[in-house]
């Protein structure tokens, strides 16, 4: 079957980087495209004028939120109420899932259709292990395979694991709690969903390792991790260099940084993914200056996964976008909180970057476009993806231009990042497959899940008086931003 896909602006490829094609047209048959440009005079059984759009390739997610929106609470805390947002040290030794497996199904689905619904045809996913027993389960991820491919997007996946978690002692101080038979156990659960994964024997599954946070794995988990992904030839995400407390428990505990762990257990030898990638010696908090962290980044192949808008929220910001560009090495996007929103995340770097470097060019809208699709076709090793051109999926976003809440219209990429958001998005298809259909999703009741995932958020909110360590309830550790009224009349 050929669908054509024909707009006012078309983000294609050509010459090895993206070019605008005015009044273009891109066509493909069944999951391929085989024609971006004009006068197509080929079969056509589908044809779809989008108008006053831009087209480009599916947005590529690579830390995607599939939980319900935690940085809502844990991002504005005081030094008073942030250390109740960890465990507790007592908590550790009893902890327990908040959310049954239906339910965490049911917070998969909201979260994936967020992720549909702001443009994202490409994810791998990232939740909070807070709310778990202690990591992500087998079962959990066998359940949400199924959802994504109901839904029709593109993921690579594979459960969380961890041989430790961060945690508060009674007087508030950040520690680790271990349990290493957990740790193994977790990498069993994710060498079995690789196992899963091939007997699904579907293009919009695959598998990859996700371990949590590197100060909460042990150099055997990691050497594990690295050993495994050598021989299934898999992807693996490591969440580090992220902050400075990480720093420093990894110092404490191997008496070495966490980019030194990372290449001692073997892990630069595999295709590696890091997302934020923030704290290395070019960072204010360590020595301001570049003393090569940047080089062996680059050498070793690694791609940093950039989430200018989470990293900000918390408070900090790479040094730099330009920088880390210039030296070679391949950036990629996500989104890591809600609402998934890459236009928004892109924006938000674009401006940082200005502020970090004192230029007003320092990061360029195209240069975040190319993260957001071919930097993160890059990290998955994928030559297929985040590009618009024959041979290549066909995986294809359309974000309005015509809303006069967005503006006039110069350059449709530039506008769009600086004046749009990422629900300016309308449609999509993932592998030829409509996804996102006149801003919908077919079949899918999103005012039900919509009640569903608020009913699940207070279950969640309310959970955190267990953890604290002091023992106080989620009113007190979510304080609401104004007293409430009190009607004085009665």
């Amino acid at each position: 079957m050929h669908t054509r896909w024909r707009a006012a602006h078309v983000l294609a490829y050509q010459n090895g980087q993206h070019a605008l094609l005015r009044d273009g047209e891109v066509v493909w048959q069944d999951d391929t495209i085989v024609h971006v440009g004009r006068g197509w005079e080929g079969p056509v059984d589908e044809d779809v004028d989008l108008g006053d759009r831009l087209v480009m390739p599916g947005l590529i997610d690579l830390d995607a939120l599939t939980d319900i929106d935690h940085l809502i609470l844990d991002s504005w805390h005081s030094p008073e109420t942030g250390p109740g947002l960890q465990w507790s040290e007592a908590y550790a030794r009893t902890s327990r899932a908040v959310f049954t497996r239906a339910e965490r199904a049911v917070i998969r689905e909201y979260a994936l259709v967020q992720l549909a619904l702001h443009g994202i045809t490409t994810y791998m996913p990232i939740a909070s292990e807070v709310h778990s027993a202690w990591a992500e389960s087998f079962d959990e991820f066998t359940d949400m395979a199924e959802t994504s491919r109901r839904i029709g997007l593109r993921g690579y996946l594979g459960p969380s694991y961890r041989s430790a978690v961060n945690v508060v002692d009674a007087d508030g101080r950040r520690d680790l709690h271990f349990d290493e038979e957990r740790g193994r156990a977790g990498l069993r659960d994710a060498e079995r969903f690789l196992d899963h994964v091939e007997e699904l024997a579907d293009p919009l599954v695959r598998s990859a390792l996700l371990p949590c946070r590197i100060e909460t794995m042990t150099p055997e988990l990691l050497r594990a991790t690295a050993a495994l992904a050598r021989s299934r030839s898999v992807p693996v995400r490591l969440h580090c260099l992220q902050g400075t407390v990480e720093r420093e428990l990894v110092r404490r505990l191997y008496g070495c940084t966490p980019l030194e762990l990372i290449e001692r257990t073997g892990l630069f030898d595999t295709q590696l993914l890091i997302p934020h990638g923030i704290v290395i010696d070019r960072h204010p908090s360590v020595h301001g200056e570049d003393n090569g962290d940047l080089d062996t980044l680059v050498r070793a192949g690694v791609s940093v996964i950039h989430c200018p808008q989470t990293s900000l929220r918390y408070g900090d910001v790479l040094h730099s976008f330009g920088e880390y560009r210039r030296a070679g090495l391949n950036l990629c996007l996500g989104t890591d909180s809600f609402p998934p929103d890459l236009i928004r995340g892109m924006d938000l770097g674009v401006h940082l970057a200005k502020v970090v470097d004192g230029r007003a060019d320092a990061a360029p809208a195209e240069a975040y476009v190319e993260s957001a699709t071919l930097g993160g076709a890059r990290a998955l090793g994928r030559e297929d993806l985040g590009r618009l051109a024959p041979g290549a999926r066909a995986d294809l976003v359309a974000f309005r231009l015509d809303d006069i809440r967005d503006g006039v219209l110069d350059d449709p990429v530039r506008t769009l990042l600086l004046n749009g958001t990422a629900r300016n998005a309308t449609h999509s298809v993932v592998d030829g497959r409509p996804v996102l259909v006149d801003g919908a999703l077919p079949g899918v009741d999103t005012e039900a899940l919509r009640v569903r995932a608020q009913e699940l958020f207070a279950k969640m909110r309310a959970a955190y008086g267990e953890r604290d360590f002091k023992g106080r309830d989620a009113d007190e550790l979510f304080p609401a931003t104004f007293p409430p009224f009190v009607d004085e009349t009665r």
